[in-house]
Protein backbone atom coordinates (compact mmCIF):
# COMPACT_ATOMS: atom_id res chain seq x y z
CA UNK A 1 0.00 0.00 0.00
CA UNK A 2 1.35 3.29 -0.76
CA UNK A 3 2.26 6.30 1.58
CA UNK A 4 -0.29 8.31 0.62
CA UNK A 5 -3.03 5.60 0.64
CA UNK A 6 -1.50 4.34 4.32
CA UNK A 7 -1.94 8.53 5.42
CA UNK A 8 -5.46 8.52 4.07
CA UNK A 9 -6.62 5.74 6.18
CA UNK A 10 -4.80 7.14 9.26
CA UNK A 11 -6.71 10.29 8.53
CA UNK A 12 -9.97 8.54 8.57
CA UNK A 13 -9.37 6.01 11.31
CA UNK A 14 -8.65 9.20 13.70
CA UNK A 15 -11.26 11.20 12.15
CA UNK A 16 -9.22 14.08 10.74
CA UNK A 17 -10.04 13.09 7.18
CA UNK A 18 -11.90 16.17 4.88
CA UNK A 19 -15.09 14.37 3.14
CA UNK A 20 -12.91 14.97 -0.23
CA UNK A 21 -10.70 12.87 1.06
CA UNK A 22 -13.14 10.74 2.00
CA UNK A 23 -14.41 10.85 -1.52
CA UNK A 24 -10.72 10.13 -3.33
CA UNK A 25 -10.63 6.92 -0.64
CA UNK A 26 -13.74 5.59 -1.35
CA UNK A 27 -12.59 5.79 -5.38
CA UNK A 28 -9.88 3.36 -4.29
CA UNK A 29 -11.89 1.49 -2.82
CA UNK A 30 -14.46 0.48 -4.94
CA UNK A 31 -11.74 -1.74 -7.21
CA UNK A 32 -11.47 -5.36 -5.91
CA UNK A 33 -7.44 -5.73 -5.56
CA UNK A 34 -7.67 -2.28 -3.26
CA UNK A 35 -10.38 -3.79 -1.55
CA UNK A 36 -9.05 -7.03 -0.81
CA UNK A 37 -5.69 -4.79 0.23
CA UNK A 38 -7.79 -2.74 2.12
CA UNK A 39 -9.29 -6.08 4.21
CA UNK A 40 -5.86 -7.39 4.89
CA UNK A 41 -5.06 -4.30 6.66
CA UNK A 42 -7.11 -4.19 8.97
CA UNK A 43 -6.75 -7.31 9.87
CA UNK A 44 -3.55 -6.96 10.16
CA UNK A 45 -3.89 -3.57 12.17
CA UNK A 46 -6.85 -4.23 13.99
CA UNK A 47 -8.26 -7.56 14.61
CA UNK A 48 -5.57 -8.88 16.07
CA UNK A 49 -4.43 -6.36 18.41
CA UNK A 50 -8.50 -6.72 19.33
CA UNK A 51 -8.22 -10.34 19.65
CA UNK A 52 -11.06 -11.03 16.86
CA UNK A 53 -10.06 -14.10 15.29
CA UNK A 54 -13.25 -14.58 13.17
CA UNK A 55 -12.74 -11.32 11.22
CA UNK A 56 -13.83 -11.74 7.49
CA UNK A 57 -16.92 -14.63 8.47
CA UNK A 58 -20.20 -15.03 7.16
CA UNK A 59 -21.68 -13.90 10.65
CA UNK A 60 -19.36 -10.97 11.04
CA UNK A 61 -20.19 -9.17 7.71
CA UNK A 62 -23.81 -9.76 8.77
CA UNK A 63 -23.65 -8.24 11.69
CA UNK A 64 -21.64 -4.87 9.82
CA UNK A 65 -24.44 -5.23 7.30
CA UNK A 66 -26.68 -4.72 9.94
CA UNK A 67 -24.67 -1.73 11.65
CA UNK A 68 -24.49 -0.64 7.90
CA UNK A 69 -28.17 -0.08 7.19
CA UNK A 70 -28.79 1.97 10.77
CA UNK A 71 -26.25 4.54 9.36
CA UNK A 72 -27.64 4.63 5.85
CA UNK A 73 -29.62 7.48 6.60
CA UNK A 74 -26.90 9.45 8.08
CA UNK A 75 -24.55 8.50 5.57
CA UNK A 76 -25.56 9.55 2.34
CA UNK A 77 -22.25 10.78 0.93
CA UNK A 78 -22.69 9.06 -2.51
CA UNK A 79 -19.08 6.97 -3.03
CA UNK A 80 -18.05 7.79 0.47
CA UNK A 81 -20.53 5.43 1.97
CA UNK A 82 -18.22 2.55 0.42
CA UNK A 83 -15.47 4.14 2.98
CA UNK A 84 -18.08 3.98 6.02
CA UNK A 85 -18.87 0.45 4.92
CA UNK A 86 -15.27 -1.04 4.99
CA UNK A 87 -13.99 1.53 7.16
CA UNK A 88 -16.14 3.14 9.90
CA UNK A 89 -18.58 0.26 10.19
CA UNK A 90 -15.64 -2.27 11.15
CA UNK A 91 -13.76 0.21 13.92
CA UNK A 92 -17.37 0.80 15.19
CA UNK A 93 -18.44 -3.15 15.30
CA UNK A 94 -15.19 -3.92 17.23
CA UNK A 95 -15.63 -1.71 19.71
CA UNK A 96 -12.79 0.62 19.35
CA UNK A 97 -14.27 3.55 20.20
CA UNK A 98 -11.87 6.64 19.15
CA UNK A 99 -8.49 5.40 20.73
CA UNK A 100 -6.43 3.29 18.73
CA UNK A 101 -3.49 1.11 20.42
CA UNK A 102 -1.16 1.53 18.10
CA UNK A 103 1.41 4.17 18.46
CA UNK A 104 1.20 4.40 14.26
CA UNK A 105 -1.88 6.01 14.80
CA UNK A 106 -1.77 8.43 17.30
CA UNK A 107 0.87 10.14 18.62
CA UNK A 108 2.12 10.19 21.81
CA UNK A 109 2.14 12.86 22.63
CA UNK A 110 -1.72 13.26 21.59
CA UNK A 111 -2.41 9.84 22.47
CA UNK A 112 -4.69 9.78 25.58
CA UNK A 113 -7.04 6.48 26.04
CA UNK A 114 -10.61 6.34 26.26
CA UNK A 115 -10.31 5.22 30.05
CA UNK A 116 -7.96 7.89 30.74
CA UNK A 117 -10.69 10.68 30.04
CA UNK A 118 -12.62 11.82 33.50
CA UNK A 119 -16.19 12.60 32.62
CA UNK A 120 -18.29 12.87 35.50
CA UNK A 121 -21.85 13.32 34.60
CA UNK A 122 -24.79 14.34 36.38
CA UNK A 123 -27.37 14.97 34.22
CA UNK A 124 -30.27 13.72 32.49
CA UNK A 125 -30.07 12.49 29.07
CA UNK A 126 -28.79 14.67 26.56
CA UNK A 127 -30.41 13.46 23.22
CA UNK A 128 -29.32 13.72 19.59
CA UNK A 129 -31.14 16.28 17.55
CA UNK A 130 -34.03 15.00 15.49
CA UNK A 131 -36.73 16.27 12.93
CA UNK A 132 -38.35 18.40 14.21
CA UNK A 133 -39.92 21.94 13.98
CA UNK A 134 -42.83 24.45 14.51
CA UNK A 135 -45.04 25.72 11.85
CA UNK A 136 -46.85 29.31 12.18
CA UNK A 137 -49.93 29.34 10.12
CA UNK A 138 -51.05 32.80 8.80
CA UNK A 139 -53.31 33.38 11.79
CA UNK A 140 -50.71 32.90 14.71
CA UNK A 141 -51.45 29.53 15.63
CA UNK A 142 -48.69 26.85 15.76
CA UNK A 143 -48.49 23.24 14.75
CA UNK A 144 -46.06 21.25 16.30
CA UNK A 145 -43.94 18.88 13.70
CA UNK A 146 -42.11 16.08 14.96
CA UNK A 147 -41.10 12.43 14.02
CA UNK A 148 -44.29 10.43 13.82
CA UNK A 149 -46.41 12.90 13.19
CA UNK A 150 -48.78 13.67 10.30
CA UNK A 151 -49.94 17.03 9.41
CA UNK A 152 -52.26 17.82 6.18
CA UNK A 153 -54.56 20.90 5.54
CA UNK A 154 -56.18 22.63 2.18
CA UNK A 155 -52.46 23.67 1.68
CA UNK A 156 -49.82 21.65 3.38
CA UNK A 157 -48.93 18.04 4.58
CA UNK A 158 -46.01 16.56 6.68
CA UNK A 159 -45.01 13.38 7.88
CA UNK A 160 -42.85 14.51 10.32
CA UNK A 161 -39.79 14.66 9.20
CA UNK A 162 -40.80 17.20 5.64
CA UNK A 163 -43.56 19.85 5.00
CA UNK A 164 -44.50 20.03 1.86
CA UNK A 165 -47.11 22.90 -0.03
CA UNK A 166 -49.12 21.63 -2.57
CA UNK A 167 -47.75 23.40 -6.32
CA UNK A 168 -50.50 26.53 -5.90
CA UNK A 169 -50.59 30.04 -8.63
CA UNK A 170 -52.10 32.88 -6.68
CA UNK A 171 -53.65 35.39 -8.57
CA UNK A 172 -52.26 39.16 -7.84
CA UNK A 173 -53.65 39.13 -4.38
CA UNK A 174 -52.10 39.77 -0.99
CA UNK A 175 -49.86 36.70 -0.09
CA UNK A 176 -50.28 35.47 3.30
CA UNK A 177 -47.11 34.06 4.99
CA UNK A 178 -45.90 31.04 7.29
CA UNK A 179 -43.36 30.56 9.75
CA UNK A 180 -41.31 27.14 10.25
CA UNK A 181 -38.97 27.73 13.08
CA UNK A 182 -36.38 24.94 14.21
CA UNK A 183 -35.68 24.57 17.56
CA UNK A 184 -32.15 23.95 19.48
CA UNK A 185 -32.15 20.51 18.54
CA UNK A 186 -34.08 19.84 15.55
CA UNK A 187 -33.99 20.19 11.81
CA UNK A 188 -36.27 20.41 8.55
CA UNK A 189 -37.24 19.83 5.29
CA UNK A 190 -39.15 22.05 3.70
CA UNK A 191 -41.11 22.16 0.07
CA UNK A 192 -42.40 25.49 -0.91
CA UNK A 193 -45.21 25.97 -3.38
CA UNK A 194 -42.76 26.80 -6.34
CA UNK A 195 -40.99 23.43 -5.60
CA UNK A 196 -38.30 25.08 -4.32
CA UNK A 197 -36.51 22.74 -1.33
CA UNK A 198 -34.93 24.38 1.78
CA UNK A 199 -33.57 22.20 4.52
CA UNK A 200 -33.22 24.19 7.90
CA UNK A 201 -30.47 23.59 10.24
CA UNK A 202 -31.03 24.13 14.01
CA UNK A 203 -32.05 26.94 15.84
CA UNK A 204 -33.49 28.54 12.44
CA UNK A 205 -36.71 30.57 11.28
CA UNK A 206 -38.44 30.71 7.78
CA UNK A 207 -40.50 33.46 6.89
CA UNK A 208 -41.90 32.36 3.30
CA UNK A 209 -45.81 32.82 1.60
CA UNK A 210 -48.10 29.79 1.46
CA UNK A 211 -48.11 30.55 -2.42
CA UNK A 212 -46.62 32.62 -4.25
CA UNK A 213 -48.31 35.11 -6.88
CA UNK A 214 -47.71 33.98 -10.89
CA UNK A 215 -44.94 35.78 -12.49
CA UNK A 216 -43.78 38.17 -9.61
CA UNK A 217 -40.15 37.57 -7.30
CA UNK A 218 -40.73 35.49 -5.14
CA UNK A 219 -39.33 36.25 -1.92
CA UNK A 220 -38.61 34.18 1.48
CA UNK A 221 -36.98 35.63 4.73
CA UNK A 222 -34.16 33.86 6.28
CA UNK A 223 -35.02 35.61 9.95
CA UNK A 224 -32.41 33.52 11.88
CA UNK A 225 -30.23 30.52 11.64
CA UNK A 226 -29.02 28.49 8.54
CA UNK A 227 -30.41 26.85 5.07
CA UNK A 228 -29.62 24.92 2.01
CA UNK A 229 -31.73 26.39 -0.79
CA UNK A 230 -32.54 24.04 -4.01
CA UNK A 231 -33.86 26.74 -5.96
CA UNK A 232 -36.86 26.28 -8.54
CA UNK A 233 -35.49 27.69 -11.72
CA UNK A 234 -37.21 30.87 -13.04
CA UNK A 235 -37.97 29.54 -16.06
CA UNK A 236 -40.83 27.73 -14.73
CA UNK A 237 -42.01 30.72 -12.98
CA UNK A 238 -42.71 32.74 -16.00
CA UNK A 239 -39.21 34.31 -15.53
CA UNK A 240 -39.70 34.83 -11.93
CA UNK A 241 -36.32 35.48 -9.67
CA UNK A 242 -35.96 34.08 -6.19
CA UNK A 243 -34.80 36.11 -3.21
CA UNK A 244 -33.51 35.53 0.25
CA UNK A 245 -33.52 38.28 2.68
CA UNK A 246 -31.58 38.28 5.79
CA UNK A 247 -30.43 41.02 8.54
CA UNK A 248 -28.57 43.30 6.01
CA UNK A 249 -28.50 41.74 3.12
CA UNK A 250 -30.55 40.31 -0.28
CA UNK A 251 -29.53 37.42 -2.38
CA UNK A 252 -31.48 36.78 -5.38
CA UNK A 253 -30.73 33.68 -7.49
CA UNK A 254 -32.54 32.79 -10.86
CA UNK A 255 -32.12 28.46 -10.07
CA UNK A 256 -29.37 27.72 -7.95
CA UNK A 257 -28.27 25.73 -4.73
CA UNK A 258 -26.61 27.80 -2.13
CA UNK A 259 -26.53 27.99 1.69
CA UNK A 260 -26.92 30.69 4.11
CA UNK A 261 -26.13 31.03 7.96
CA UNK A 262 -27.31 33.71 10.01
CA UNK A 263 -27.29 33.08 13.69
CA UNK A 264 -28.42 35.66 15.97
CA UNK A 265 -24.95 35.12 18.26
CA UNK A 266 -23.04 35.68 15.13
CA UNK A 267 -21.63 38.74 13.79
CA UNK A 268 -21.05 37.48 9.84
CA UNK A 269 -23.63 36.25 7.61
CA UNK A 270 -22.02 33.45 5.26
CA UNK A 271 -23.50 32.66 2.03
CA UNK A 272 -21.59 29.67 0.10
CA UNK A 273 -22.61 28.83 -3.26
CA UNK A 274 -22.69 25.72 -4.60
CA UNK A 275 -23.52 25.93 -8.19
CA UNK A 276 -25.51 28.76 -10.63
CA UNK A 277 -25.18 32.61 -9.90
CA UNK A 278 -26.33 34.85 -7.13
CA UNK A 279 -26.39 38.59 -6.89
CA UNK A 280 -25.36 39.39 -3.04
CA UNK A 281 -26.97 43.31 -2.21
CA UNK A 282 -26.52 45.66 0.73
CA UNK A 283 -26.98 48.98 1.87
CA UNK A 284 -23.69 49.28 0.17
CA UNK A 285 -22.49 47.04 -1.83
CA UNK A 286 -23.67 44.32 -4.63
CA UNK A 287 -22.01 41.07 -5.25
CA UNK A 288 -22.03 37.91 -7.52
CA UNK A 289 -21.17 34.70 -6.32
CA UNK A 290 -19.53 32.21 -8.36
CA UNK A 291 -19.88 28.20 -7.69
CA UNK A 292 -17.61 27.42 -5.10
CA UNK A 293 -16.92 30.72 -3.58
CA UNK A 294 -18.39 31.86 -0.31
CA UNK A 295 -19.59 35.66 0.75
CA UNK A 296 -18.37 36.55 4.03
CA UNK A 297 -20.80 39.72 5.42
CA UNK A 298 -19.64 41.89 8.64
CA UNK A 299 -22.98 42.59 10.07
CA UNK A 300 -20.89 45.49 11.99
CA UNK A 301 -19.65 47.35 9.19
CA UNK A 302 -21.55 45.68 6.34
CA UNK A 303 -18.28 44.93 4.32
CA UNK A 304 -18.48 42.17 2.19
CA UNK A 305 -15.60 39.57 1.32
CA UNK A 306 -15.66 37.16 -1.43
CA UNK A 307 -13.34 33.81 -0.54
CA UNK A 308 -12.96 30.62 -2.66
CA UNK A 309 -14.39 27.73 -0.97
CA UNK A 310 -11.57 24.44 -1.02
CA UNK A 311 -14.43 21.84 0.67
CA UNK A 312 -17.31 22.88 -0.78
CA UNK A 313 -19.07 19.58 0.67
CA UNK A 314 -17.45 20.61 4.35
CA UNK A 315 -19.62 23.35 4.33
CA UNK A 316 -23.60 21.44 3.66
CA UNK A 317 -22.33 18.55 5.30
CA UNK A 318 -24.78 19.43 7.98
CA UNK A 319 -27.71 18.54 5.77
CA UNK A 320 -26.19 15.04 4.96
CA UNK A 321 -25.82 14.37 8.63
CA UNK A 322 -22.15 15.20 9.46
CA UNK A 323 -20.56 17.54 11.47
CA UNK A 324 -17.26 18.27 9.23
CA UNK A 325 -14.78 20.29 11.64
CA UNK A 326 -11.48 21.42 9.18
CA UNK A 327 -9.00 23.25 11.48
CA UNK A 328 -11.77 24.08 12.93
CA UNK A 329 -11.09 25.71 16.68
CA UNK A 330 -13.01 24.16 19.89
CA UNK A 331 -15.05 28.16 20.38
CA UNK A 332 -16.58 27.21 17.20
CA UNK A 333 -17.27 23.57 17.01
CA UNK A 334 -18.83 23.90 20.36
CA UNK A 335 -21.59 26.45 19.09
CA UNK A 336 -22.60 23.67 16.53
CA UNK A 337 -22.68 21.63 19.08
CA UNK A 338 -24.50 23.36 21.61
CA UNK A 339 -27.23 23.84 18.90
CA UNK A 340 -27.68 20.55 18.15
CA UNK A 341 -27.76 18.84 21.40
CA UNK A 342 -29.75 21.60 22.89
CA UNK A 343 -26.53 22.13 25.85
CA UNK A 344 -24.34 24.97 27.10
CA UNK A 345 -20.51 24.28 26.56
CA UNK A 346 -18.17 26.37 28.57
CA UNK A 347 -14.07 26.13 29.59
CA UNK A 348 -11.90 26.05 32.15
CA UNK A 349 -9.49 27.93 30.69
CA UNK A 350 -9.89 30.31 27.36
CA UNK A 351 -6.36 28.54 26.27
CA UNK A 352 -8.72 25.34 25.59
CA UNK A 353 -11.20 27.83 23.12
CA UNK A 354 -8.53 27.90 20.54
CA UNK A 355 -7.31 24.62 20.17
CA UNK A 356 -8.23 23.52 16.53
CA UNK A 357 -10.06 20.41 15.59
CA UNK A 358 -9.88 18.12 11.89
CA UNK A 359 -12.59 15.68 11.68
CA UNK A 360 -15.98 14.27 9.86
CA UNK A 361 -18.38 13.36 12.56
CA UNK A 362 -21.75 11.75 12.18
CA UNK A 363 -24.61 13.75 14.01
CA UNK A 364 -25.92 10.86 15.15
CA UNK A 365 -23.57 10.24 17.65
CA UNK A 366 -24.06 10.53 21.07
CA UNK A 367 -22.67 14.04 22.57
CA UNK A 368 -20.32 11.76 25.13
CA UNK A 369 -19.35 10.21 21.63
CA UNK A 370 -18.63 13.37 20.01
CA UNK A 371 -16.45 14.74 23.14
CA UNK A 372 -14.64 11.51 23.48
CA UNK A 373 -13.36 12.02 19.97
CA UNK A 374 -12.78 15.33 19.85
CA UNK A 375 -10.94 15.44 23.01
CA UNK A 376 -8.59 12.37 22.51
CA UNK A 377 -7.59 13.62 19.56
CA UNK A 378 -6.50 16.91 21.37
CA UNK A 379 -4.79 15.77 24.83
CA UNK A 380 -7.68 17.57 27.03
CA UNK A 381 -8.39 14.48 29.48
CA UNK A 382 -11.66 15.93 31.34
CA UNK A 383 -15.07 17.07 30.83
CA UNK A 384 -18.01 17.42 33.03
CA UNK A 385 -21.16 17.46 32.20
CA UNK A 386 -24.09 18.21 34.74
CA UNK A 387 -28.15 18.44 33.27
CA UNK A 388 -27.16 20.15 29.71
CA UNK A 389 -23.73 22.17 30.62
CA UNK A 390 -20.80 20.82 29.50
CA UNK A 391 -17.35 21.73 31.31
CA UNK A 392 -13.95 21.11 28.96
CA UNK A 393 -11.49 21.30 31.55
Amino acid sequence: MSKKKTKQLVQYFTKQASLSELDELSKWIENPPNREEFDEYIKINYAIDFNIKNFGTEDSKKQLLEFIEGEKKVYKLGRTLSVVKYAAAVLLFLGLGYFYKSDFFVNKSARVGIEEIVSEINNDKIEVGSDKATLTLADGSDIVLENGKVIQTRNVESNGEKLIYKPRKNPKTAISYNYLTIPRGGQFQLKLSDGTLVWLNSESRLKYPVAFNDGETRKVELVYGEAYFEVSPSTQHNGATFKVLSRSQEIEVLGTEFNVKAYKDESNIYTTLINGKVVITTATAKKILAPNQQANMNLKNNHITINPVADVKSEISWKKGLFSFKGKPLKEIAKVLERWYDVEIVFSRPALENINFNGVLSKNETIEEILKSILTTNSIKAYDIENKRITIQ
